[in-house]
């Protein structure tokens, strides 16, 4: 066995083992008031030891790319990212014995900025995040490090059969609950991994169960998702971290897909600010794109009559945008105005009554 084999072995073998030391995520339920035959409930990815539902992603990215012989000792890593996968893909570079560089736009909120530094990564920003695909590759071209892409590599470095991905652990947590099987799961897209990876696992099991995509503004999967194509492009960049592109990414696959929603960046705010009233848990603004969609799928499960569950995710922790969207301030500079928005959540939570925002 070579060097460089064995440092695989040894690299994969401790990979491994962090994931045998780190406990499943845990589902909570959101209690729904004034909507008694239909459970709301939520994947807390934020109880993985880097906080966020990216700690999936970026352990089959390290396992994809060593077992593909793309990485090997002592080498850069580069990731194009927003915040949270770098966070975690710099945790495991460190676990590992790699120097790391996240490509980021200048926006990234500061909190991400230091636990990438905090787990020894460096930090490397650009004005916009269309620029950090260029840019992350001209990186890994100057050190001969590799650009793990994860914008390209996350629906296939994730085993969607099983092996405990992330809808394997769903289905098995909701096993004993009144509706075991959802009607809807709904989620968010970044890089369109976390949907290709559920919607390929519903259908494989052959679960009834749907799959809603939530899209924020500023970003070009809804556009693509309705008009079947992926030549769209934006120039604005997503105000809500984590989620959102400029383009079309690879990772996300329209076709396991049954229904999108456009989600108003106001509506993200309030709603995550909402759920931070009424459950002892502090969610980021992507967990406010889910939990807005999710209750317009409720909405439409009352109008047809419908009792069943629904599933989404609380993607990660909000201490990460005290300087954010939990700002007043930052808000208002911005120009968002979420109190319609949290009067129309509260409303329907308590009373089962959805008014449409004039």
């Amino acid at each position: 066995m070579t060097a460089s084999d064995t440092w695989c072995a040894e690299a994969v073998g401790r990979l491994e083992a962090d994931f045998n030391r780190s406990a499943d995520t845990h589902l909570f339920r959101l209690e729904l008031p004034g909507i008694p035959d239909i459970e709301l409930y939520f994947k807390d990815e934020s109880t993985h030891p880097t906080r966020s539902l990216k700690h999936r992603l970026a352990r089959s990215l390290f396992l994809y790319a060593i077992c593909n012989g793309w990485v090997r000792e002592g080498m850069t890593v580069i990731e194009a990212s927003s915040g949270s996968t770098a966070v975690s893909e710099a945790y495991f570079a460190r676990f590992l014995g790699l120097p790391f560089i996240a490509v980021m736009p200048k926006s990234t909120s500061p909190e991400k900025i230091d636990a990438i530094e905090f787990y020894g990564g460096r930090c490397h920003f650009v004005e916009s995040s269309g620029e950090i695909y260029a840019a992350s590759q001209r990186l890994a071209e100057q050190t001969g490090g590799h650009y793990m892409d994860q914008f390209t590599y996350a629906e296939r470095a994730t085993d969607w059969r099983g092996n405990n991905n992330i809808a394997q652990s769903i289905f098995q947590q909701m096993a004993s609950e009144t509706h075991p099987v959802p009607r809807w799961i709904v989620v968010s897209a970044g890089t369109g991994g976390t949907a290709a990876t559920i919607g390929r696992y519903l259908r494989y099991q052959r679960h009834a169960t749907r799959l809603c995509v939530a899209d924020p503004e500023n970003s070009v999967f809804y556009d693509n998702y309705m008009q079947g194509r992926a030549d769209i492009t934006c120039q604005a960049g997503s105000n809500v971290e984590g989620i959102g592109r400029p383009r079309c990414e690879p990772s996300f696959l329209p076709g396991v897909v049954d229904q999108m929603i456009k989600v108003p960046d106001a509506a993200s705010f309030a709603a995550m600010r909402v759920l931070a009233e009424r459950v002892d848990h502090l969610p980021g603004g992507s967990t406010g794109t889910n939990l807005y969609a999710a209750l317009q799928v409720i909405r439409d499960l009352r109008q047809e009559g419908l009792a069943g569950s629904v599933v989404t995710l609380l993607c990660d922790p909000g201490e990460r945008y005290r300087e954010t969207y939990y700002n007043d301030a930052w808000l208002a500079d911005r120009g968002f105005d979420i109190a319609p928005y949290r009067a129309q959540i509260d409303r329907f939570l308590d009373s089962g009554d959805w008014v449409p925002i004039e």
